[in-house]
Protein backbone atom coordinates (compact mmCIF):
# COMPACT_ATOMS: atom_id res chain seq x y z
CA UNK A 1 0.00 0.00 0.00
CA UNK A 2 2.44 2.38 0.87
CA UNK A 3 4.68 1.51 -2.62
CA UNK A 4 1.24 2.59 -4.36
CA UNK A 5 0.85 5.53 -2.59
CA UNK A 6 4.60 7.08 -3.25
CA UNK A 7 3.60 5.94 -7.02
CA UNK A 8 0.58 8.25 -6.95
CA UNK A 9 2.42 11.13 -5.65
CA UNK A 10 5.29 10.71 -7.56
CA UNK A 11 3.59 10.79 -10.92
CA UNK A 12 0.93 13.80 -9.19
CA UNK A 13 4.47 15.90 -9.14
CA UNK A 14 5.54 15.20 -11.97
CA UNK A 15 2.35 15.66 -14.16
CA UNK A 16 0.81 19.19 -11.92
CA UNK A 17 4.30 19.88 -10.78
CA UNK A 18 4.16 23.64 -12.46
CA UNK A 19 0.64 23.74 -11.21
CA UNK A 20 1.59 22.98 -7.60
CA UNK A 21 4.36 25.42 -7.67
CA UNK A 22 2.11 27.93 -7.97
CA UNK A 23 1.93 28.92 -4.26
CA UNK A 24 -1.86 29.82 -4.84
CA UNK A 25 -2.56 26.48 -5.52
CA UNK A 26 0.15 24.36 -4.18
CA UNK A 27 -0.43 20.36 -3.24
CA UNK A 28 -3.24 20.82 -0.44
CA UNK A 29 -4.92 23.20 -4.26
CA UNK A 30 -4.15 20.20 -6.27
CA UNK A 31 -5.68 17.37 -4.28
CA UNK A 32 -8.26 19.10 -3.95
CA UNK A 33 -9.00 19.69 -8.06
CA UNK A 34 -8.48 15.97 -7.97
CA UNK A 35 -11.75 15.50 -6.34
CA UNK A 36 -13.27 17.99 -7.45
CA UNK A 37 -16.45 17.60 -10.18
CA UNK A 38 -17.21 20.59 -12.49
CA UNK A 39 -20.65 20.70 -15.14
CA UNK A 40 -19.79 22.06 -18.23
CA UNK A 41 -23.30 23.41 -20.36
CA UNK A 42 -22.51 22.95 -23.91
CA UNK A 43 -19.32 22.64 -25.79
CA UNK A 44 -19.20 24.72 -28.59
CA UNK A 45 -16.00 27.54 -28.82
CA UNK A 46 -15.69 28.46 -24.86
CA UNK A 47 -16.96 24.90 -23.19
CA UNK A 48 -14.41 22.99 -25.69
CA UNK A 49 -11.95 25.21 -24.56
CA UNK A 50 -12.65 25.14 -20.83
CA UNK A 51 -12.41 21.56 -21.09
CA UNK A 52 -9.62 21.48 -21.97
CA UNK A 53 -8.09 23.84 -19.84
CA UNK A 54 -10.50 22.22 -16.91
CA UNK A 55 -8.68 17.99 -17.64
CA UNK A 56 -5.29 19.68 -18.37
CA UNK A 57 -5.41 21.59 -14.36
CA UNK A 58 -6.47 17.71 -13.44
CA UNK A 59 -10.50 18.57 -12.02
CA UNK A 60 -11.19 14.92 -10.85
CA UNK A 61 -14.81 14.75 -12.90
CA UNK A 62 -15.97 16.63 -15.76
CA UNK A 63 -19.58 16.14 -17.01
CA UNK A 64 -20.12 17.42 -20.70
CA UNK A 65 -23.60 18.14 -21.70
CA UNK A 66 -24.16 19.28 -25.48
CA UNK A 67 -27.33 18.88 -27.97
CA UNK A 68 -24.59 18.98 -31.28
CA UNK A 69 -22.32 17.30 -33.55
CA UNK A 70 -18.89 18.10 -34.79
CA UNK A 71 -18.92 19.95 -37.90
CA UNK A 72 -15.95 21.17 -40.33
CA UNK A 73 -17.22 25.16 -39.22
CA UNK A 74 -16.74 24.32 -35.68
CA UNK A 75 -12.47 23.54 -36.40
CA UNK A 76 -12.01 27.45 -36.76
CA UNK A 77 -12.30 27.80 -33.13
CA UNK A 78 -13.43 24.86 -31.22
CA UNK A 79 -10.12 23.50 -30.05
CA UNK A 80 -10.90 20.01 -28.82
CA UNK A 81 -12.17 18.70 -32.39
CA UNK A 82 -10.10 17.69 -35.38
CA UNK A 83 -11.30 16.73 -39.08
CA UNK A 84 -12.17 12.84 -38.49
CA UNK A 85 -14.68 14.18 -35.48
CA UNK A 86 -16.46 16.37 -38.25
CA UNK A 87 -16.36 13.50 -41.16
CA UNK A 88 -17.73 11.13 -38.71
CA UNK A 89 -19.76 13.77 -37.24
CA UNK A 90 -19.36 12.79 -33.45
CA UNK A 91 -21.89 14.36 -31.19
CA UNK A 92 -19.38 16.64 -29.40
CA UNK A 93 -19.72 15.66 -26.15
CA UNK A 94 -18.13 12.07 -27.25
CA UNK A 95 -15.55 14.15 -29.21
CA UNK A 96 -14.14 15.60 -26.32
CA UNK A 97 -14.50 13.03 -23.45
CA UNK A 98 -12.22 10.57 -26.57
CA UNK A 99 -10.49 13.43 -26.97
CA UNK A 100 -9.43 14.30 -23.28
CA UNK A 101 -8.86 10.78 -22.77
CA UNK A 102 -5.67 11.18 -24.60
CA UNK A 103 -4.49 14.64 -22.82
CA UNK A 104 -5.31 13.42 -19.15
CA UNK A 105 -6.60 9.57 -18.81
CA UNK A 106 -6.49 10.25 -14.68
CA UNK A 107 -9.69 11.75 -14.69
CA UNK A 108 -12.98 10.99 -15.07
CA UNK A 109 -15.55 12.05 -18.08
CA UNK A 110 -19.19 11.92 -18.31
CA UNK A 111 -20.56 12.59 -21.65
CA UNK A 112 -24.05 13.43 -21.88
CA UNK A 113 -25.72 13.85 -25.30
CA UNK A 114 -28.46 15.95 -24.44
CA UNK A 115 -30.38 19.64 -24.78
CA UNK A 116 -30.56 20.74 -21.60
CA UNK A 117 -33.83 21.89 -20.07
CA UNK A 118 -36.35 21.92 -17.41
CA UNK A 119 -36.80 17.98 -17.44
CA UNK A 120 -33.06 17.66 -16.91
CA UNK A 121 -31.28 20.94 -15.38
CA UNK A 122 -31.40 19.58 -11.89
CA UNK A 123 -30.19 16.28 -12.09
CA UNK A 124 -27.19 17.21 -14.27
CA UNK A 125 -26.23 19.67 -11.62
CA UNK A 126 -26.82 17.02 -9.24
CA UNK A 127 -23.01 15.85 -7.47
CA UNK A 128 -21.46 18.76 -8.84
CA UNK A 129 -19.24 21.48 -7.39
CA UNK A 130 -19.22 24.25 -9.72
CA UNK A 131 -21.48 24.56 -13.14
CA UNK A 132 -19.05 26.49 -16.40
CA UNK A 133 -21.39 28.46 -19.18
CA UNK A 134 -20.40 27.30 -22.29
CA UNK A 135 -23.78 27.89 -24.21
CA UNK A 136 -24.75 29.74 -26.76
CA UNK A 137 -28.32 31.38 -25.98
CA UNK A 138 -29.83 33.18 -23.60
CA UNK A 139 -32.66 30.20 -22.97
CA UNK A 140 -29.98 28.09 -21.25
CA UNK A 141 -28.60 30.70 -19.54
CA UNK A 142 -31.41 32.41 -17.76
CA UNK A 143 -32.84 28.06 -17.31
CA UNK A 144 -29.27 27.58 -15.41
CA UNK A 145 -29.73 30.61 -13.29
CA UNK A 146 -32.70 29.15 -11.78
CA UNK A 147 -31.35 26.14 -11.19
CA UNK A 148 -27.88 27.42 -9.88
CA UNK A 149 -29.78 29.76 -7.52
CA UNK A 150 -32.56 27.27 -6.16
CA UNK A 151 -30.05 24.34 -5.70
CA UNK A 152 -26.87 26.69 -3.94
CA UNK A 153 -24.46 25.92 -7.01
CA UNK A 154 -22.09 28.34 -8.01
CA UNK A 155 -22.20 28.80 -11.93
CA UNK A 156 -19.76 31.20 -14.17
CA UNK A 157 -21.63 32.65 -16.93
CA UNK A 158 -19.80 33.55 -19.90
CA UNK A 159 -20.67 34.80 -23.32
CA UNK A 160 -18.23 35.52 -26.63
CA UNK A 161 -19.17 37.06 -30.30
CA UNK A 162 -17.45 38.81 -33.13
CA UNK A 163 -14.78 40.21 -30.90
CA UNK A 164 -16.67 40.98 -27.43
CA UNK A 165 -16.97 38.79 -24.30
CA UNK A 166 -18.47 39.13 -21.06
CA UNK A 167 -18.29 36.78 -18.09
CA UNK A 168 -19.49 36.94 -14.19
CA UNK A 169 -19.34 34.28 -11.85
CA UNK A 170 -22.43 33.65 -9.54
CA UNK A 171 -22.44 32.44 -6.26
CA UNK A 172 -25.85 32.57 -5.37
CA UNK A 173 -26.73 34.52 -1.72
CA UNK A 174 -23.60 36.35 -1.87
CA UNK A 175 -23.33 37.79 -5.05
CA UNK A 176 -26.51 39.13 -7.70
CA UNK A 177 -27.36 36.39 -10.12
CA UNK A 178 -28.03 36.41 -14.02
CA UNK A 179 -31.75 37.90 -13.39
CA UNK A 180 -30.43 41.15 -11.22
CA UNK A 181 -28.10 41.83 -14.18
CA UNK A 182 -30.25 41.40 -17.02
CA UNK A 183 -34.14 41.32 -15.24
CA UNK A 184 -35.54 39.95 -18.72
CA UNK A 185 -34.26 37.61 -21.51
CA UNK A 186 -33.03 39.60 -24.50
CA UNK A 187 -36.03 39.02 -27.57
CA UNK A 188 -35.38 36.95 -30.07
CA UNK A 189 -33.40 38.39 -32.62
CA UNK A 190 -32.13 41.81 -30.67
CA UNK A 191 -28.63 40.29 -29.75
CA UNK A 192 -25.79 39.28 -32.10
CA UNK A 193 -24.90 36.03 -32.77
CA UNK A 194 -22.09 34.28 -34.97
CA UNK A 195 -24.06 33.77 -37.57
CA UNK A 196 -24.63 37.31 -37.98
CA UNK A 197 -21.63 38.70 -36.75
CA UNK A 198 -19.02 35.77 -36.89
CA UNK A 199 -16.25 35.29 -34.10
CA UNK A 200 -12.69 35.55 -33.77
CA UNK A 201 -10.71 33.13 -31.71
CA UNK A 202 -9.05 35.46 -29.59
CA UNK A 203 -12.39 36.54 -27.70
CA UNK A 204 -13.14 32.74 -26.98
CA UNK A 205 -9.75 32.36 -25.45
CA UNK A 206 -10.08 35.04 -23.38
CA UNK A 207 -13.25 34.73 -21.97
CA UNK A 208 -13.09 30.75 -21.58
CA UNK A 209 -9.29 31.25 -19.70
CA UNK A 210 -11.11 34.10 -17.68
CA UNK A 211 -13.72 31.69 -17.02
CA UNK A 212 -11.43 29.27 -15.96
CA UNK A 213 -9.30 31.27 -14.00
CA UNK A 214 -12.62 31.45 -11.69
CA UNK A 215 -13.48 27.95 -11.54
CA UNK A 216 -9.88 27.58 -10.31
CA UNK A 217 -10.03 29.88 -7.59
CA UNK A 218 -13.66 28.93 -6.16
CA UNK A 219 -12.31 24.81 -6.56
CA UNK A 220 -9.44 24.93 -5.01
CA UNK A 221 -11.01 27.26 -1.71
CA UNK A 222 -9.53 30.41 -2.96
CA UNK A 223 -12.55 32.69 -3.30
CA UNK A 224 -11.06 36.12 -1.83
CA UNK A 225 -9.65 36.33 -5.25
CA UNK A 226 -12.75 36.08 -7.60
CA UNK A 227 -12.95 38.90 -9.33
CA UNK A 228 -16.38 40.11 -8.37
CA UNK A 229 -17.44 42.36 -11.53
CA UNK A 230 -19.10 42.04 -14.58
CA UNK A 231 -16.08 41.86 -16.68
CA UNK A 232 -16.59 42.65 -20.56
CA UNK A 233 -13.92 42.84 -23.45
CA UNK A 234 -13.63 44.18 -27.32
CA UNK A 235 -10.21 42.70 -28.60
CA UNK A 236 -10.38 44.63 -32.03
CA UNK A 237 -11.52 47.90 -30.22
CA UNK A 238 -8.39 47.30 -27.54
CA UNK A 239 -11.25 47.90 -24.61
CA UNK A 240 -11.78 46.23 -21.39
CA UNK A 241 -14.18 47.43 -18.55
CA UNK A 242 -15.15 45.75 -14.54
CA UNK A 243 -18.15 46.37 -13.56
CA UNK A 244 -18.35 45.85 -9.88
CA UNK A 245 -21.14 43.33 -8.99
CA UNK A 246 -22.41 44.86 -5.10
CA UNK A 247 -24.98 43.09 -3.55
CA UNK A 248 -27.62 40.67 -4.28
CA UNK A 249 -30.94 42.85 -5.09
CA UNK A 250 -33.46 41.96 -3.14
CA UNK A 251 -36.07 42.54 -5.60
CA UNK A 252 -35.09 39.63 -7.98
CA UNK A 253 -37.52 37.10 -9.37
CA UNK A 254 -35.25 34.59 -9.09
CA UNK A 255 -32.67 35.09 -6.12
CA UNK A 256 -34.61 37.65 -4.35
CA UNK A 257 -38.44 36.77 -4.53
CA UNK A 258 -37.29 32.81 -5.46
CA UNK A 259 -39.75 32.73 -8.43
CA UNK A 260 -37.79 29.79 -10.78
CA UNK A 261 -39.72 30.95 -13.83
CA UNK A 262 -38.20 29.30 -16.32
CA UNK A 263 -37.69 26.27 -14.22
CA UNK A 264 -40.81 25.85 -13.31
CA UNK A 265 -42.03 26.48 -16.74
CA UNK A 266 -44.86 23.94 -18.42
CA UNK A 267 -42.89 21.44 -20.61
CA UNK A 268 -43.36 22.09 -24.32
CA UNK A 269 -41.63 21.76 -27.57
CA UNK A 270 -38.60 23.11 -27.81
CA UNK A 271 -37.21 24.82 -31.13
CA UNK A 272 -34.69 27.24 -31.92
CA UNK A 273 -32.39 28.37 -35.01
CA UNK A 274 -28.73 27.83 -34.01
CA UNK A 275 -25.96 30.01 -33.69
CA UNK A 276 -23.69 30.29 -36.86
CA UNK A 277 -25.58 27.63 -38.78
CA UNK A 278 -28.51 28.02 -41.10
CA UNK A 279 -30.25 25.29 -39.19
CA UNK A 280 -32.99 24.61 -36.84
CA UNK A 281 -33.03 22.20 -33.83
CA UNK A 282 -36.31 20.68 -32.88
CA UNK A 283 -37.29 18.74 -29.89
CA UNK A 284 -40.26 16.57 -28.54
CA UNK A 285 -41.73 18.31 -25.35
CA UNK A 286 -39.89 14.79 -23.42
CA UNK A 287 -36.88 12.75 -24.36
CA UNK A 288 -37.87 9.48 -25.88
CA UNK A 289 -35.36 6.83 -26.72
CA UNK A 290 -35.69 6.16 -30.25
CA UNK A 291 -34.99 2.60 -32.21
CA UNK A 292 -31.97 4.46 -34.55
CA UNK A 293 -31.32 0.77 -36.14
CA UNK A 294 -35.22 0.92 -36.80
CA UNK A 295 -36.19 4.88 -38.08
CA UNK A 296 -32.54 4.02 -40.62
CA UNK A 297 -34.10 1.22 -42.16
CA UNK A 298 -37.42 2.78 -42.47
CA UNK A 299 -36.28 6.22 -43.98
CA UNK A 300 -33.64 3.61 -46.30
CA UNK A 301 -36.38 3.68 -48.80
CA UNK A 302 -36.44 7.26 -49.38
CA UNK A 303 -33.28 8.24 -48.56
CA UNK A 304 -29.45 7.97 -48.74
CA UNK A 305 -29.23 7.28 -44.74
CA UNK A 306 -26.05 7.00 -42.68
CA UNK A 307 -26.01 6.18 -39.02
CA UNK A 308 -23.64 5.66 -35.97
CA UNK A 309 -24.46 4.92 -32.76
CA UNK A 310 -25.49 8.16 -31.06
CA UNK A 311 -27.51 9.27 -35.02
CA UNK A 312 -28.75 9.12 -37.93
CA UNK A 313 -28.44 11.54 -40.51
CA UNK A 314 -30.27 11.77 -44.48
CA UNK A 315 -30.99 14.27 -46.88
CA UNK A 316 -34.27 15.27 -47.43
CA UNK A 317 -34.60 17.41 -50.75
CA UNK A 318 -32.13 20.52 -50.21
CA UNK A 319 -32.32 19.51 -46.11
CA UNK A 320 -29.72 17.70 -44.41
CA UNK A 321 -31.22 15.74 -41.05
CA UNK A 322 -29.61 14.93 -38.48
CA UNK A 323 -31.92 12.71 -35.52
CA UNK A 324 -30.69 12.47 -32.13
CA UNK A 325 -31.23 9.09 -30.11
CA UNK A 326 -33.67 11.34 -27.54
CA UNK A 327 -36.03 12.58 -30.35
CA UNK A 328 -34.28 15.73 -31.19
CA UNK A 329 -33.18 16.91 -34.95
CA UNK A 330 -31.45 19.25 -36.78
CA UNK A 331 -32.29 20.37 -39.93
CA UNK A 332 -30.16 22.04 -42.18
CA UNK A 333 -30.77 23.72 -44.72
CA UNK A 334 -33.27 26.48 -43.57
CA UNK A 335 -33.76 29.10 -40.67
CA UNK A 336 -37.41 28.80 -40.90
CA UNK A 337 -38.70 26.44 -37.75
CA UNK A 338 -42.08 25.92 -39.71
CA UNK A 339 -40.48 24.50 -42.85
CA UNK A 340 -38.32 22.37 -40.17
CA UNK A 341 -41.44 21.70 -37.82
CA UNK A 342 -43.45 20.38 -41.21
CA UNK A 343 -40.23 18.24 -42.63
CA UNK A 344 -40.04 16.89 -38.95
CA UNK A 345 -43.50 15.85 -38.59
CA UNK A 346 -43.48 14.35 -41.78
CA UNK A 347 -40.30 11.81 -41.80
CA UNK A 348 -39.65 11.30 -38.02
CA UNK A 349 -43.25 12.08 -36.58
CA UNK A 350 -41.81 11.62 -32.94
Amino acid sequence: MGVVKTHQKEKLNERYSRQILFREIGREGQERLLKSRVLLVGCGALGASHAEMLARAGVGKLRIVDRDFVEFTNLQRQTLFKESDAAERLPKAIAAKNRIAEINSEIEVDAVIADVNNSNIESLINDCDLVVDGTDNFQVRYLLNDACVKLGVTWIYGAAVSSYGTTMTIIPGKTPCLRCIFDEMPEAGSSPTCDTTGVIMPIIATVSATQVAEALKILVGDTTSLHGSLMQFDLWANDRQRIKLGEPNPDCKTCGQRNFEFLDAEAQEFSAVLCGRNAVQLAPPQSVDLDLAALAERLSGIAEVKQNEYLVRFMSSENEVTVFRDGRAIIKGTDDISVAKSLYARLIGV
